[in-house]
């Protein structure tokens, strides 16, 4: 038996879907290649097709009831959870947001530090949003008029361009800290990051379907996201500097369905600044329920 172990054959990662809480290969068989920020072969990332986007719809779908009749607190355990095994992979992160947004060393570190942070400050907010975003309302009359808010259902979020992974985190954990269930169109360019996000994800205590990660050409995936009856509310965040894509064609497209459409900025926003709670209140309706007051 031989015993050169310098001899080996490196075991290459084959980078794949996460839909339902599975790695599946595109339907299309495809793939495309992923370089760094100086055009450098990094990976061969699989190419999402219609079909994909279908199936990751109705894995996001069948995870809703699970995860909306979760509880608050139950939530906010299961993301902080997360937030920890992110910083276990944190020496990964770096490296994969170095080379593709090209960055230093210090300054990608920078990055996945704002990213985990980010994270942990939704998870803190699982538990809240009822407080700041429901409330008591006065009637005329005798009965208590509570308004509380109720996870939208299915979002699709098309993740930033640029930001590969603190625009990432920004855009999937205010959409599920409420109880929905989203389908994530990665950065088409730099994808690593949102790969490794979804195997964080697969050893969380997250349900499968709950976070499901395409990657592959935004421009093909998009529409088909857009326009799926099934899906209630879309983020086209990452439609700005997305090659092929004009975002208010994709707006027209959720109007079939009367989804709810959070529009994109100008340019792609500075994700290290404090978020709001305006991505988390884009994707709650709220509920209105009367109740008469006793003798």
């Amino acid at each position: 038996m031989p015993t050169d172990t310098s001899a080996r054959l490196e075991v290459r990662k084959t980078y794949k879907l996460y839909v339902g809480g599975k790695f599946p290969r595109s339907e299309s068989g495809r793939s495309y290649e992923v370089t760094d920020s100086r055009g450098r072969f990094l990976a061969n990332a699989a190419q999402g097709s219609r079909k994909d986007a279908r199936d990751a719809v109705v894995a996001a779908r069948g995870a809703v009831k699970g995860w909306s009749g979760a509880t608050a607190f139950n939530r906010g355990q299961v993301l902080y959870r997360v937030a920890e095994l992110l910083e276990g992979r944190r020496a990964q992160f770096v490296d994969e947001v170095s080379r593709g947004e090209g960055l230093t060393r210090p300054r990608a570190e920078k990055a996945v530090d704002a990213a985990i942070d980010r994270w942990v400050w939704y998870a803190g907010w699982s538990d809240k949003i009822a407080q700041v975003l429901g409330g008591l309302n006065p009637v005329a009359g005798p009965y208590f008029d509570i308004s509380a808010p109720e996870p939208t259902g299915v979002v699709a979020v098309l993740a930033p361009q640029r930001s590969s992974l603190l625009g990432l985190v920004s855009v999937i954990a205010p959409a599920i800290v409420s109880g929905n269930t989203v389908v994530v169109l990665a950065s088409e360019h730099r994808p690593l990051p949102a790969v490794t996000l979804s195997e964080v994800l697969a050893t969380s205590d997250v349900p499968g379907g709950v976070v499901n990660v395409l990657t592959g050409r935004t421009a093909e995936v998009a529409p088909w996201l857009a326009s799926h009856m099934d899906v209630n509310a879309i983020d086209l965040a990452g439609a700005v500097d997305a090659d092929g894509v004009a975002w208010a064609d994709l707006e027209v497209a959720a109007a079939d369905n009367l989804k709810r459409v959070l529009r994109p900025a100008d340019a792609e926003p500075d994700w290290r600044t404090t978020p709001g709670l305006e991505r988390i209140k884009a994707f709650v309706e709220t509920k209105t329920v009367w109740h008469p007051k006793g003798t």
